[in-house]
């Protein structure tokens, strides 16, 4: 959800009102890159070696180490210059093993996943009746005297949309339920999952405990098996759902940001900067979610190191550490940069998949939005439409945000993503390198006409960041 935040000009408004946005020389030089890139990248050969030679990576896990030490490797490679990485403390915890089993006359096992964070069952499983509820709001509407002692199946369905905006109004369930329902004296929670697909792929993700609730056991169900489970308690009302998980909570565990820039020339200590996650779920392999955004963000900067019109100003790609399990590299950064937020001049992030790119949204300072209708112009004749001037940026770029840093929100069509979002079924297979370059032509220009613009885009109005 987008910050509602009040919107100044930045100190160069004076200047950058009297001057064109972009020189021609500039212009053409963005147009020229846009071509490159649809062309053909090496953006899919990117995602392949994190998935091929690292695969998941968890935050704390030692995929998650070797996901660092391939970022650094990779990026010095790639002619990067100042790679470094930025220590961060990160939650572990360990899936173990699930098992949800439906009882009664047609007992069957059903395909699950423990949600991210969850506590486990213990060794005796749990075994109770069963109580449907439509979705995160009713649950919080019921009496404890419906729910004690019961497990609560939240059945809400994620529709598919272009800009994936039905997650937002489902995923409380996975964040918000289990506490919800341990507060009613339930003993375990199961929500169909938070996804589109109708294959037998179960979403994980991160849930929370409010620290005022009981801790329960939280799971999801793939689409099917949800179906599955509300068929049955139409004709059943006493259902009984078995329930055992082995997730555990460990000892906090060291991860780390990895940057790399390219430098700039005349403005070399202003910085735009490109982001994504270097962590992923370990259903799968972390292709999607978020290989993509890591492929896409380091080829845009790759391809502009390699113009021979190189960019005013520093374009630092930022991977950061742990987005999954709480944001934890995102904060970091944002405390580390001091006083040096005040240069940012405006940053992005990739992470809703290969795209392909259909809307350019923003929020910068009013007067700057003739600039962002020029970026999108330049991509052309890629069908990309123009957008509000509401973005989030992203999730790894709110507490940029609440610093005051600017953002540019390419939007993806996420028609396809939450088909495999956060499931084992988020593997190579489902990348598509030519979509991958569009995505990649459309960031490069973004990019670059960012590092060259004639003053800035403003600043936004500092506000807590509160995630």
């Amino acid at each position: 959800m987008a910050l509602a935040v009040q919107l100044s000009a930045g100190p160069a408004l004076a200047q950058g009102t009297q001057l064109a946005d972009w020189s021609d020389a500039d212009l053409a030089t963005a147009g020229a890159l846009r071509d490159r890139a649809l062309k053909g990248t090496s953006a899919y050969e990117h995602v392949s070696s994190l998935v091929t030679e690292v695969g998941p990576r968890l935050a704390g896990s030692p995929g998650d180490e070797a996901a660092v030490r391939w970022a650094m490797n990779r990026l010095g490679k790639l002619g990067f210059t100042g790679v470094r990485t930025q220590d961060v403390l990160v939650p572990r915890w360990i899936r173990g093993t699930t098992e949800v089993t439906l009882l009664g006359p047609a007992a069957q096992p059903l395909v699950a996943a423990t949600l991210g964070g969850s506590i486990g069952t213990g060794e005796e499983g749990i075994e109770a009746q069963v109580v449907e509820v439509a979705s995160l709001e009713a649950l919080t509407a019921m009496q404890a005297g419906d729910i004690r002692n019961k497990v609560v199946f939240i059945n809400q369905r994620m529709e598919r949309t272009k800009d994936g905006a039905s997650y937002g109004t489902t995923v409380k369930n996975r964040t918000q339920g289990a506490s919800a329902a341990g507060n009613l004296g339930a003993v375990a929670l199961v929500i169909r999952s938070v996804g589109t697909s109708d294959e037998r792929f179960a979403h994980t993700g991160r849930m929370t405990y409010d620290v005022s609730a009981p801790r329960i056991p939280a799971f999801s169900l793939s689409n099917p098996d949800a179906d599955t489970l509300s068929r049955q308690l139409k004709t059943n009302k006493q259902l009984r759902l078995r329930l055992k998980s082995t997730a555990r909570e460990m000892p906090p565990a060291w991860s780390a940001n990895v940057i790399g820039e390219i430098p700039g020339t005349d403005r070399a200590g202003e910085i735009v900067l490109l982001g994504a996650h270097l962590d992923s779920w370990d259903l799968g392999q972390g292709a999607l979610d978020d290989g993509a955004g890591v492929a896409i963000v380091v080829e845009a900067a790759r391809l502009i190191s390699r113009l021979d019109r190189k960019p005013s100003r520093t374009i630092r790609v930022v991977l950061f550490a742990n987005e999954e399990f709480g944001l934890s590299g995102a904060k970091e950064y944002a405390r580390l940069i001091g006083d040096e937020q005040a240069k940012h001049v405006l940053a992005m992030e990739a992470d809703t998949g290969i795209g392909p790119v259909i809307r350019l949204e923003s929020q910068v300072a009013p007067e700057f939005l003739g600039a962002i209708e020029k970026m999108r112009a330049a991509m052309q004749p890629l069908p990309i439409e123009g957008g509000s001037n509401n973005a989030s940026g992203g999730a790894d770029l709110g507490p940029l945000r609440s610093l005051g840093v600017p953002v540019l929100d390419p939007v993806l069509d996420a028609s396809l993503y939450f088909d495999v979002h956060h499931t084992m079924n988020d593997t190579l297979a489902k990348v598509d390198a030519k979509v991958l370059d569009q995505t990649v032509a459309a960031y490069a220009v973004a990019a670059y006409l960012a590092a060259t613009k004639q003053g800035d885009f403003g600043r936004l109005a500092p506000v807590p960041f509160n995630r």
